[in-house]
Formats: structure tokens, C-alpha cells, sequence
């Protein structure tokens, strides 16, 4: 399999999007216009010091990933900031406002900020990461615009998974999206913030390592579990993950990992075989509280 676009490869090889989603609890996103290098992280990017203190915070921070973030069309006002929590049951996200990219250096990402009740649309519009995401995100982000408020729809930086595209991040929840099509979108997003997952398109939640991601897919699949909130991890031994839904009922998966279809994980890379999973659903170990 060569030639085209790599989004447009994994899905003609029906790559699997479950288990699929980035793994990270702690999100740090930065507001900054404009076009972007490749690689966000690396020195020069952001003034010295800021990029000093945002790398400080990735070091001592574990489970974190920084994105850079943009509106376009934002005419006013300095950039902003947005600390996110997005674990499985605790989640927050902190508003920073900065009056340039440099009070970056000074800000504490733990504690600075107001807490707001506030969902995040992230659209990954990364050109320079992946064409895949410039023309598929672009369009997703068009179709969004206009539906959500101005701090609630962002284009974002990459992550994770150009052969996703169009690929939406949903905090501070975690949900990851992938093969978004722009007519879809609105429903996509919509529901996420209202705590629903798109099983469809749904590639994992971020809270989770990807074994439990493919565990979790599994078992919403088979009970069609679409609340957020339906499903929490009570325990993962080996390839073993035990779950509790909703109204108590203990769920155990099984997971293995498989070899997946031999995709080029980005546009112009050369096809290589993709990490997958394969997880089965225990009926006989699913009981509800208390009982046996």
C-alpha cells in the first residue's frame, strides 16, 4: 500500500480508531498565534524563560502533555493559558490570562488562574505536523465555528495520531475523536460536552494507558454504555482490567495486543505494521454489587 494520504490509508485498511487516544491526565495549553514549527516543545518556540518554565512543569508533572493553541480570527486581548485535570473522575480547568507569552515564566500551573466550568473543543489543525490535520482539521473547525463560544473551540497543535484526521479533543474529560468529518462535527462535540461519547468515532479516553483504552471500548461496546460517567476502572492486573458501570455491575475485559494493518503512520512515512488491541468481554465475570 503506497501513495495518498495517510488518514485516507487507515481508513481504506478499516484501522481500528479504539484504543487509539493519547495518554495524558495533565494538559497544558498555550495560547500562541500563528504558524507553528513541527515541534512545539523545542527551545525558541516560546521566550526563553517561558519555555524554561513550561518545561519545568512537563518534567515535574507526570501524564502531562503541552499544546499550542490558536483562534483565528482573534483580534484583542493578550494570550491565555489553561491548565487542565482530566482524570477519570476529577477534572478541572484553570483560565490563565497573560498579558504576553512571556508571564508565562512566572506563572504557577498548579494554583494560578480562575476555575471555570468550562468545556474545550480542541481541533488539531497542525499543518507543519501533518497535512492530514491542516485540510481535514481546518474543515472541522469551519464547521464548528460560530456553534460553540469563543474560549470553547480552539485549533490545537498535535496530539497524537495524524492517520486520525480530522481529530477532536474534547477536555476536560478526555475524549478522543478521530475520522471527524465536518458534517458530523456539531454532534460529535455537542454531546461530549454533554457527557456522551460518539462511539463511532471515539479513539479513547486520555485518563487511560492504552490496554485499558482498548478494555474500556470493549465493554461500552458490549453493554452500549455512551455516558461518560457509565464506566470507572476498579482495577488492572496483567492483561486483565476490572470495571464498575453505572448501576454497580462488575465488568471484566481481556486484552491483547495484535499486530494492525501496515499503514504509514503519517503522510509520507513508509507503511509500517500499527501497534493494535484486541479485547474480550467477560460475561461470565460480570455480577452486580454484593452478589455471589
Amino acid at each position: 500500500m503506497s501513495g495518498g494520504r495517510c488518514s485516507e490509508l487507515s481508513r481504506t485498511a478499516g484501522e481500528s480508531l479504539a484504543a487509539t487516544a493519547t495518554f495524558a491526565e495533565r494538559w497544558l495549553l498555550v495560547e500562541v498565534p500563528g504558524s507553528w514549527p513541527r515541534d512545539v516543545s523545542v527551545p525558541g518556540v516560546l521566550p526563553e524563560q517561558a519555555q524554561q518554565a513550561v518545561s519545568a512543569w512537563l518534567t515535574s508533572t507526570p501524564c502531562s502533555r503541552l499544546l499550542f493553541i490558536r483562534r483565528p480570527g482573534k483580534t484583542s486581548g493578550g494570550p491565555v493559558a489553561f491548565a487542565v485535570h482530566a482524570g477519570e473522575s476529577e477534572t478541572e480547568v484553570r483560565r490563565i490570562g497573560l498579558e504576553a507569552l512571556e508571564d508565562l515564566a512566572s506563572v504557577d500551573f498548579t494554583t494560578d488562574g480562575d476555575v471555570r466550568d468550562l468545556h474545550l473543543a480542541l481541533v488539531c489543525g497542525h499543518g507543519s505536523r501533518d497535512a492530514c490535520c491542516s485540510l481535514r482539521g481546518t474543515a472541522v473547525f469551519g464547521a464548528l465555528a460560530g456553534r460553540l463560544g469563543d474560549e470553547e473551540l480552539w485549533i490545537s497543535s498535535h496530539h497524537g495520531g495524524h492517520r486520525f484526521a480530522a481529530n477532536v479533543l474534547v477536555l476536560p474529560a478526555g475524549l478522543h475523536f478521530g475520522r471527524v468529518d465536518p458534517d458530523e462535527a456539531p454532534l460529535v462535540v455537542a454531546r461530549a460536552f454533554a457527557g456522551r461519547i460518539e462511539l463511532g468515532r471515539y479513539r479513547g479516553r486520555t485518563c487511560y494507558e492504552t490496554a485499558v483504552q482498548a478494555a474500556e471500548r470493549a465493554v461500552r461496546d458490549a453493554l452500549d454504555l455512551q455516558g461518560v460517567a457509565d464506566l470507572r476502572v476498579e482495577g488492572v492486573e496483567g492483561a486483565t482490567v476490572r470495571f464498575r458501570s453505572w448501576d454497580g455491575t462488575g465488568c471484566t475485559a481481556v486484552v491483547e495486543e495484535v499486530a494492525g494493518p501496515r499503514v504509514p503512520a503519517s503522510c509520507g512515512a513508509d507503511p509500517e505494521v500499527q501497534r493494535a488491541f484486541r479485547a474480550r468481554w467477560l460475561i461470565g465475570n460480570c455480577r452486580r454489587c454484593g452478589d455471589g
